[in-house]
């Protein structure tokens, strides 16, 4: 990095706190930098500029932020000890409950300390100069009234990086969704937003800083603040953390070109004032794409949209393979060569202005052959393109009405099976997905997942493309719905699931190992199976999940002739072979849906290569008495509870009464004499 002092700096805060000198705020600063960096980073407006230049700008803000001499501290604490009130308030807000929301909040000890009057005094500095390069909505609105685009924001004096570009990584679509939420609000109400979240501000707090730090309306920016959802804990994701960056070079032929000669130099000016040129819908050659950085014979083979392989509509009926490699090329752009030369170009090298996403495991470079083509068509208000390059799906996607911006969606599909290459995503809008499906694919509905007994709705497929189908998306606190795709072919009928991906998940049902054959996921008894532990599948979002399947391995008889409980274990299988996640989930009589009574990631149990499963749970009946709950899978010979709670049964269940909050370990023993244990 190379930097340059500032010609100017803001002036010194006004307040009457203790007097801080320059090495207190030195300190305050060096040991909360990432700190006051993420607030910066996230007070800036995310439209302007692109992620590299708010990175940039943030650093700057921070590092401009020293007091030239002896200065008079804000009279605000840096982070004051919050009242009962004050926590039951925040508590309030993060949807957390006391104890627990001081402690999602502080996710590491420097992080924590209280940097006392010197980081109060550097942190004032820095939320007056964010708010300062935050544009004023009332100037913006004056000049689009007089015909006049919006200013860009200025570049940081410092710091300054030559030949890179730095960016924080992608996040899912919970960090995508909160983003768009915070750049819909003004510089002070985001401010008011981080304020009260990661600094733990009481809202007179955040009036005063942001008062001190010039905002006309303190009161009014809370008021605007409250309509984002206090999501603080999305705050610890990689993608708001702007000092966590990844580096991609900038036009290495233009910097090699500025060496040359003179006349050299003339000849590369001409070639990018060609590369930067304009047709008349808005786009270049090569869209939102950087500029290209690699001149070789493959790689312009794989950005040649003649070259991209394109597959015959009768090839999957006599093929061995049914995976996305037999879908043929469809949609009413497919033959746009300007289209799918700016997917390609944009896939070889995303630009400032392009949202990157990737399911985990899946790696987000250039390919490495022309792919093939499966899709290129105008889904709602946007044209969108789908690749496939025998390891990855890929989606482009640019809106119609010619705005700058891009997104580049990407999703790992190695080893896809005739089921989970049944259907992909290819757009969502106000809450509906769209699907395109496998060119086997006879027929398509839409099912609750929730309402097993209930008719299944039939969907139009135009040229492999669904009609748009509600999401998945239940409410805070309830879940009455699970929308979920029924697809039928000459195997039989299947369910897959939107979990804000590319690839729907496949459900299936059933002991693991017989599980996932063709119907075993839409029959009534796997409804049935499926309909209490349906909203579980949230948990599973943006996980890169490849199937789901719902195992029903013990019923128990309750206590207090309390009917019979029915214990179900959930396995989520993922496209990388890792990360799959189990839950053992418990639903008695009357209960709308099921509870977890124990998860676990990486672990066999449950799967086909240990298709057994032990867990417990501690229910109250409704006499009022506490009672130990334990189930095994079929074969599991005797059950044993230690700790809190001891006693052992014959077979594979196991009740004992138990005093509330008692706490027990589970092992068990199979018929072949191995044991198992409870899962947690």
């Amino acid at each position: 990095m190379q930097s340059q002092h500032a010609a100017k700096r803001p002036a010194p805060p006004s307040s009457d706190g203790p007097l801080v000198d320059v090495g207190q705020a030195e300190a305050a600063l060096v040991e909360h930098y990432p700190r006051l960096v993420r607030l910066a980073y996230l007070m800036l407006p995310p439209e302007q500029g692109g992620r590299s230049r708010r990175v940039l700008t943030a650093h700057a803000l921070v590092q401009r932020a020293l007091p030239r001499g002896r200065t008079a501290a804000p009279a605000i604490p840096a982070q004051p000890r919050q009242s009962a009130d004050g926590r039951a308030a925040h508590a309030a807000r993060t949807g957390r409950r006391p104890d627990r929301a001081a402690q999602a909040a502080r996710p590491a000890r420097a992080d924590d300390e209280d940097g006392g009057p010197g980081y109060a005094l550097v942190r004032l500095q820095v939320v007056r100069t964010a708010l300062r390069a935050c544009p004023s909505r009332r100037r913006g609105a004056r000049r689009r009234r007089a015909g006049l685009s919006a200013l860009p924001p200025l570049p940081p004096l410092l710091p300054q990086v030559w030949g890179l570009r730095l960016f924080p990584r992608s996040g899912g679509a919970e960090e995508l969704a909160l983003e768009q939420r915070l750049s819909a609000l003004s510089g002070p109400a985001r401010a008011a937003w981080v304020l009260r979240g990661p600094e733990r501000l009481s809202d007179d707090d955040v009036r005063a800083v942001l008062t001190d730090a010039g905002a006309a309306d303190a009161a009014g920016a809370l008021r605007e603040a409250d309509r984002v959802p206090a999501e603080y804990r999305l705050l610890g994701s990689p993608a708001f953390d702007p000092c966590s960056l990844q580096a991609r070079p900038t036009d290495l032929v233009r910097r090699r070109r500025r060496l040359k000669a003179a006349l050299a130099a003339g000849a590369a000016l001409v070639v990018c004032g060609a590369l930067f040129g304009l047709p008349d819908d808005g786009w270049g050659p090569d869209g939102a794409a950087a500029p290209p950085y690699a001149l070789n014979r493959a790689a312009q083979a794989a950005l040649d949209p003649g070259k991209l392989t394109r597959v015959s509509p009768a090839v999957w009926k006599s093929s061995a393979r049914t995976d996305f490699s037999v879908w043929p090329a469809r949609g009413d752009l497919a033959g746009d060569a300007g289209l799918l030369r700016r997917a390609l170009a944009v896939w070889a090298r995303p630009g400032e202005r392009v949202r990157v996403s990737t399911t985990p495991g899946t790696p987000s470079g250039g390919p490495a052959g022309p792919p093939q083509l499966l899709y290129a068509g105008t889904v709602d208000n946007a044209r969108v393109v789908i690749l496939h390059d025998g390891l990855r799906i890929t989606r482009y996607a640019e809106p119609l009405d010619g705005a700058e911006g891009a997104a580049l969606d990407f999703a790992r599909v190695d080893g896809a099976d005739r089921a989970g290459a049944s259907a992909l995503v290819l757009g969502r809008s106000d809450g509906n997905v769209r699907y395109l499906t496998a060119p086997w694919v006879r027929s398509a509905g839409a099912r609750d997942l929730r309402e097993p007994g209930a008719d299944t709705a039939d969907l139009s497929l135009t040229d492999g493309v669904t009609s748009p189908l509600a999401g998945p998306v239940p409410k805070p606190g309830s879940c009455t719905s699970w929308n979920v795709l029924e697809l039928t072919d000459d195997t039989g009928t299947r369910l897959v699931t939107d979990l804000g991906e590319l690839v729907p998940a496949v459900l299936t049902s059933g002991r693991p190992g017989a599980a996932g054959k063709a119907g075993e996921g839409a029959g009534a008894e796997a409804l049935r199976t499926w309909s209490p532990f349906a909203c579980s599948l949230a948990s599973m979002r943006s996980a890169g999940v490849r199937s789901v399947n719902a195992w029903a391995f013990a019923e128990q008889p309750l206590p207090d002739a309390s009917g019979s409980a029915a214990w179900v274990c959930t396995r989520a299988e993922t496209w990388q072979g890792g990360g799959t996640r189990v839950l053992a989930q418990f639903h008695t009589p009357g209960a709308p849906v099921g509870a977890v009574a124990a998860r676990a990631e990486d672990v066999p149990q449950c799967g086909e290569r240990e298709p057994r499963v032990l867990a417990g749970v501690l229910w109250k009946s409704g006499a009022g008495a506490w009672y130990l709950l334990a189930a095994g899978s079929r074969g599991t010979t005797s059950v044993t509870a230690t700790g809190g709670v001891e006693g052992t049964a014959q077979g594979n269940l196991l009740t004992l009464e138990a005093g509330q909050g008692a706490q027990a370990d589970l092992e068990g023993t199979l018929e072949n004499g191995d044991p198992v244990t409870g899962l947690r």
